[in-house]
């Protein structure tokens, strides 16, 4: 009997187990805990998703930037040094005029004319462009306006004479013409 009442006391015993078991399950359903933790992690890996994105876009974003100011800065590299060598032009185009008015020696006006050709064709090549101002209407944001003259052969707001040459570098503005705009006619009262 004394076997007996071991099975007995070990069924009793697995009885009490399953139903302590029960009470558990009853609180805590692991399907339940396990949707709760694929829920946070699912929230938690679509934050990371979106703020993946975001930083993929604000690098490509400063790619972009920095590819346009690499452009820029090739395009525009040399814009000192060419704003420099244009005094240079200014002071071989007085030559030449002073010399012609004065009427001297014609070789050395051919030589200046030459080397002035010869220069303004080096700016060329690097993208610097005489802006064409005499007889144009007067245009501020290429032009600065030095005097007003009244003019009764070109109209009101044209440019009369030019006193220095302005230059483009591709778009930009390397240096505005100094010009004389007409008012036109002279009013007599």
């Amino acid at each position: 009997m004394n076997d007996q009442e071991n099975n007995t006391n070990i069924f009793d015993n697995l009885s009490e187990e399953s139903s302590d078991s029960e009470t558990c399950s009853e609180q805590v359903d692991p399907s339940q805990e396990l949707q709760k933790n694929l829920d946070l992690k699912t929230a938690e890996c679509q934050g990371l998703n979106e703020r993946y994105l975001r930083l993929a876009a604000e690098f490509d974003n400063f790619k972009r930037l920095t590819q346009r100011d690499q452009r820029d800065q090739i395009k525009f590299g040399n814009e000192q040094i060419l704003r420099e060598l244009l005094p240079v032009v200014d002071n071989l185009d007085r030559a030449i005029k002073s010399a012609q008015n004065n009427g001297t020696n014609d070789a050395l006006v051919q030589g200046v004319e030459l080397t002035l050709k010869q220069l303004l064709g080096v700016l060329v090549k690097f993208g610097v462009k005489p802006i064409d101002s005499v007889g144009q209407p007067f245009d501020p944001a290429t032009q600065q306006a030095v005097a007003q003259v009244a003019s009764k052969s070109i109209p009101e707001h044209h440019v009369v004479e030019e006193f220095q040459k302005g230059y483009l570098l591709h778009d930009r503005i390397l240096r505005p013409a100094m010009v004389t705009v007409s008012t036109g006619a002279a009013h007599t009262a």
